[in-house]
């Protein structure tokens, strides 16, 4: 019997089942930017920090002029290194440290990126993140066997515009799936 491959959801959202109490991803839609034999890593698009994209550029000595992006939300990524920042942005460009997610998502970690945004030059599109979620080998997918999360496509209406309190909704209905009617008994016959 031939081994099947298995299926990584790298590009996808993983979307927090209601019955998922942890309070690092209570109602969370994250973004997985890389899942592999090795593990997975991702970014929560839907928990605006007490931070604004104006705070965190002041911080790091930035300057801007331009109110629209002073006033973006800064997002927290996940529970692991939340002093490191992360830009997930469309188009990709040329950045310092970009990890290429598809052709049109990059996530990138250098300061660069931060500089042009903050004079108009910086990508289309863009989401700031502080920290990450991460997972070790095979531990998503048992998470995602115990009806802990769904996966589903990636969106960048949601990714990039959709206010942030809609998004996880929005990535379940992409699969059809109303969050509203399940309750913390799903899934156990």
């Amino acid at each position: 019997m031939a081994m099947t491959e298995p299926t990584y959801l790298t590009n996808q959202f993983l979307i927090a089942m209601p019955m998922l109490a942890d309070q690092n991803f209570f109602q969370t839609v994250t973004y997985l930017s890389e899942h592999n034999d090795s593990g997975a890593l991702g970014l929560v698009i839907n928990r605006p920090l007490q931070l604004t994209l104006g705070q965190l550029l002041e911080h790091l000595q930035i300057v801007t002029d331009r109110p629209e992006i002073a006033a973006m939300p800064v997002y927290h990524g996940g529970p692991v290194q939340p002093e490191q920042g992360f830009v997930i942005h469309s188009p990709l460009g040329h950045w310092g440290a970009t990890l290429r997610v598809t052709d049109q998502i990059g996530i990138t970690t250098s300061r660069d990126i931060l500089q042009a945004t903050a004079c108009g030059q910086g990508p289309e599109r863009l989401l700031v993140a502080l920290g990450y979620a991460g997972w070790g080998p095979g531990q998503l997918e048992r998470e995602l066997v115990e009806n802990a999360w769904l996966s589903g496509p990636s969106d960048l209406d949601i990714l990039f515009q959709l206010p942030s309190d809609r998004r996880w909704q929005a990535a379940a209905a992409l699969l059809g799936v109303d969050l509203t009617l399940l309750s913390a008994d799903a899934g156990h016959a």
